[in-house]
């Protein structure tokens, strides 16, 4: 089955062609990162734009590159929810008038599972039941996959995601947009040990996060240095931030794997790029004599791919919509 996925929930529109969910055929991403980089982060109207003028030449691409025709098509896949509202309402409203011309199914996937979903174009072995940790710019749970399209949510941030703690210590820190690259990148020219930054519990919720607290360490040391005209080790900081984000995931995870009775982990999402998370989570697991599924760094951000490969189970387990669907700026994951 020969799924066409559209992709438009945040700052890249992109298109992909993914057969029977496992094998991409062709993917294609536009992204405006250089266009936000002036603002220091997504501006959504600006988005919505932009989306609008490259979701045709996108999917023409993605077409091309496969080698197939709309019409050779078997269904068409739209990220429906969560993301920005406008931005997701060019990909939902395209991906429908699409569907409608060439008499396809229609596939709504939630942008998580799409997440999740990267994993299984990287490992075809993989199948559910596992425990993901799915860590994003807007988003950071743990989610027990139970099977292709049911989930249950094991723990969750109560602020701020780790991708947005990534980013925003990365900006008070003077670090260009996209922030979370940029530390890591500052972070491995230095080593942990030198600042002493808060690992913040949530009590009485042993698997869900908090980095709000460790965001303002971070914000206030800057500033205090700053005013005190002290020396600041930002390589060293940014080491420190990314190990302290890194452990706080990791143990989570692994707490949660032990307590459940998971030997299959997974981590997905965009910063499961982030090099020390990598790092830590590799080391958790062997511990655990787990096994780790890590998506490559190409499928951890945002992408359609991964929408063509969810959506392939989503249409087996009859998840299809008509016309009347519509975009959503939040929807939890097993809805």
């Amino acid at each position: 089955m020969k799924i066409l996925a559209i992709e438009t929930s945040c700052d890249e529109t992109a298109a992909a062609l993914v057969e029977d969910g496992r094998t991409i055929l062709s993917s294609v991403i536009y992204s405006q990162i250089e266009e936000h980089r002036i603002y220091g982060g997504v501006v959504p109207e600006i988005a919505s734009r932009r989306h609008t003028e490259q979701v045709v030449p996108v999917t023409r691409k993605a077409l091309e590159q496969a080698g197939i025709s709309l019409a050779e098509t078997d269904a068409i896949a739209v990220t429906a929810a969560p993301g920005l509202i406008g931005a997701l309402l060019v990909g939902v409203n395209f991906a429908k008038g699409l569907a409608l011309a060439s008499h396809k199914p229609l596939i709504p996937v939630h942008h998580l599972r799409g997440h999740i979903a990267a994993c299984y174009l990287a490992h075809p072995e993989l199948e559910p039941p596992f425990l993901c940790l799915v860590v994003s710019g807007g988003h950071s749970h743990i989610v027990e996959v139970l099977d292709y399209t049911h989930f249950r949510i094991v723990g969750r941030t109560w602020d701020d995601a780790a991708g947005e703690a990534f980013d925003k210590a990365a900006r008070v820190m003077g670090l260009p947009y996209p922030g979370g690259v940029q530390l890591d990148k500052l972070a491995a020219t230095s080593r942990p040990g030198t600042y002493q930054l808060p690992a913040p519990k949530v009590e009485g919720h042993p698997y869900d996060f908090s980095f709000s607290g460790l965001k303002t360490a971070v914000v206030n040391l800057v500033h205090n240095a700053e005013q005190r005209g002290e020396p600041l080790d930002k390589a060293a900081l940014a080491a420190d931030f990314a190990d302290t984000v890194a452990q706080v995931l990791a143990s989570r995870l692994v707490a949660a794997a032990e307590e459940l009775g998971y030997q299959k982990l997974v981590c997905s999402g965009g910063v499961s790029a982030n090099s020390q998370l990598r790092a830590r989570l590799q080391e958790k697991a062997a511990g655990l004599g787990a096994t780790l599924y890590l998506p490559p760094i190409s499928l951890c951000g945002d992408n359609a791919a991964m929408i063509g490969s969810q959506a392939y189970y989503e249409y087996l387990a009859g998840n299809v919509a008509g016309m009347e669907l519509n975009a959503r700026a939040t929807l939890d994951i097993s809805q």
